[in-house]
């Protein structure tokens, strides 16, 4: 055998032939709890009871065909839902009066187009999933290479880092608005983060669903005024600039998702129609969105003083639904309480993508257990989030319009490489993941 292939056979990376390297990644990809026992040693058997009472082994590992056993499509729409319709989402439609200074109406219209284009971005990239059965960092790979995706990989996990911060703020907030405020602050911060390891929201999100339209229904009691805002509202250029960054953030929300969108479809059959992934993607986002993101621009039209001051000048949207639901006494309370806890379904897909991104910064980090990473994670949102906890609403707008500049570009690169190189009679062909 000559040199040079002997030199093609050999993976300078891992240090391993091309064909131990083939075998180890098929070996991973079938049965990835038995190789993490057995890379482990002495930790083996913990972790092969850890696995076996349920704890997911497989990381940023491609799902082989014959592991494809999903095919209850409408979990595209549901899991979407459930992570949408909360009260993470409620603050975003305050930030269109609060701080760009638009009307409920030019709020609302801004929001259903933005909106929309977010929710075809990221309902395109969940579609790779079953097409290709990887994690949507390994996917951006085939578009800009081992460095370009790393890249990716990093404001992956900062964006998913981000959206938790915020959302255990928030989910803090209001759990810390039950009465009176007796429940210090950092202290709800911590219950709410430490909820979010235990991702167990079955049958949840109707129930917040319910909740929101209490919210609606009791805002009513207070008054809403549609057109209180309207003097204060900019025109020409001004209003222009309003509209393109409160859209910004409304794109941001949406699209932010995009970065992990494939990586909860990876379990459905290769032959999966991608419009149906599509579709159900789409709906999933674009419904409670729009929705949740309308209460929270609604509330905003509230005069009554007692709401104005719960909201007060640190724009506490917690303390603002607080006062929306004291009607209701206890009751009340127990709703607040619900929706405090909403955070949990909100950051469940951000705390377990932000770990596989991780993963996906190369072979040293993706060796490492995936559920060890979701505990790092889980530390530093914690911990993010008790310091940050005093300036939610600047650290939600300045997060949110920056977020939108990366995952914009992001999208644009795979859906160009996807639409133009790689479809059908393409110069590339289509992606072969084996």
């Amino acid at each position: 055998m000559s040199n040079g292939s002997i030199q093609e056979s050999y993976d300078k990376e891992k240090g391993l032939s091309a064909l131990e390297t083939k075998t180890e990644v098929y070996a991973t990809e079938d049965a990835p709890d038995q190789v993490i026992a057995k890379r482990f040693g002495a930790f083996g058997p913990l972790l092969s009871k850890l696995f076996n009472s349920g704890v997911e082994a497989r990381g940023v590992e491609r799902v082989p065909e014959h592991q494809r056993e999903t095919k209850n499509f409408w979990n595209s729409l549901f899991m979407w839902w459930s992570v949408n319709m909360v009260i993470t989402t409620i603050p975003v439609g305050v930030l269109g009066q609060y701080v760009f200074t638009l009307t409920l109406h030019h709020t609302i219209a801004t929001t259903l187009c933005f909106a929309a284009l977010g929710s075809v971005a990221t309902a395109f990239i969940a579609t790779l999933g079953p097409q290709t059965g990887l994690r949507t960092m390994i996917i951006s790979r085939y578009s800009s290479g081992y460095i370009g995706g790393t890249f990716y990989s990093i404001l992956n996990i900062l964006t998913q880092l981000g959206f938790a911060t915020t959302a255990v703020i928030l989910g803090g907030e209001t759990l810390a608005s039950i009465n009176g405020g007796a429940l210090p602050l950092v202290a709800a911060i911590v219950i709410v983060g430490v909820c979010c390891l235990v991702p167990c929201f079955v049958g949840y999100d109707m129930s917040q669903f319910f909740i929101m339209c209490c919210l609606y229904g009791l805002g009513s009691k207070a008054g809403y005024h549609v057109n209180a805002q309207n003097p204060f509202e900019d025109s020409g250029r001004a209003l222009s600039a309003d509209v393109l960054g409160f859209g910004a953030i409304i794109f941001g929300s949406v699209a932010g998702w995009a970065p992990i969108a494939a990586d909860y479809n990876v379990r459905l059959p290769v032959d999966t129609k991608p419009w149906r992934v599509f579709a159900l993607t789409f709906w999933g986002l674009y419904l409670p969105i729009v929705f949740s993101v309308t209460l929270g621009a609604t509330l905003m039209t509230i005069t009554d003083e007692a709401y104005v001051t719960a909201f007060g000048a640190g724009a506490d949207t917690g303390a603002l639904i607080a006062q929306v639901l004291s009607p209701w006494g206890g009751g009340g309370k127990f709703l607040l309480v619900l929706l405090s806890m909403s955070a949990i379904s909100n950051n469940i897909p951000n705390t377990y993508s932000a770990a596989l991104a991780i993963q996906a910064l190369g072979r040293p980090f993706a060796m490492v257990p995936r559920f060890l990473w979701v505990l790092v994670v889980f530390i530093v949102y914690t911990v993010a989030g008790v310091v940050g906890r005093e300036h939610f609403s600047a650290i939600l707008s300045n997060f949110l319009s920056i977020l939108s500049y990366w995952t914009a570009f992001f999208i644009v690169i795979v859906a160009e490489e996807h639409f133009l190189f790689r479809r059908e009679g393409g110069t590339i062909g289509r992606i072969q993941p084996e």
